[in-house]
């Protein structure tokens, strides 16, 4: 009602024909003025179960699932990947190795090549595997990035085959690191 005597009430300024465009916004706000809306208080509880249920009926978005896996995209999630875990290791171990005097551990080289020698060979060879994977996985792929860098290797065909070139080097490279007795 507020909203209709707001809109009769004005007029055009300097005594001017009424335009289509507030033809146009007469309509629209006395369609908002003609329709009712209801309102009622709701507990926060009740509004977080609301809520939910307008979730439920909302479209999703396409997820991983739908695409088909591509050396270009394993590629790149595991370079990020193996550069975390990289990383990770690295501030882990540097903040144990600083750490340890006063906590009385005894990581000093002797003590870590002591303990080291004393496992099977198999674990030996999975956990030199383990850590020499990503190294390689990283360092390879760093190579091939930089070659884009300069303009080299763009095309798909080229991608798929250096992406493909750079995994088989980067397992038979950290097989070969882990093999080193």
């Amino acid at each position: 009602m507020k909203i209709e005597a707001l809109i009769c009430s004005s007029k055009p300024t300097h005594h001017a024909l009424p335009t289509a465009r507030h033809e146009n916004n007469r309509r629209i706000l006395s369609t908002a003025a003609d329709t009712a809306v209801a309102t009622q208080k709701v507990t926060p509880h009740d509004s977080l179960s609301i809520l939910a249920e307008q979730r439920k009926k909302r479209p999703t978005a396409p997820h991983l699932t739908i695409y088909k896996w591509q050396i270009t995209s394993v590629a790149s999630i595991m370079t990020r990947m193996t550069g975390g875990a990289l990383a990770g290791g690295f501030y882990v171990f540097g903040s144990a190795y600083l750490l340890s005097p006063l906590l009385g551990w005894h990581l000093d080289s002797a003590s870590i090549a002591a303990a080291f020698g004393a496992l099977p060979l198999a674990v030996k060879v999975l956990a030199k595997f383990a850590v020499a994977m990503p190294f390689t996985f990283h360092s390879f792929n760093g190579v091939r990035h930089l070659a884009w860098d300069l303009g080299l290797g763009f095309k798909n065909k080229e991608v798929i085959r250096t992406g493909m070139f750079m995994t088989g080097v980067s397992v038979a490279s950290a097989l070969g690191l882990a093999l080193l007795l």
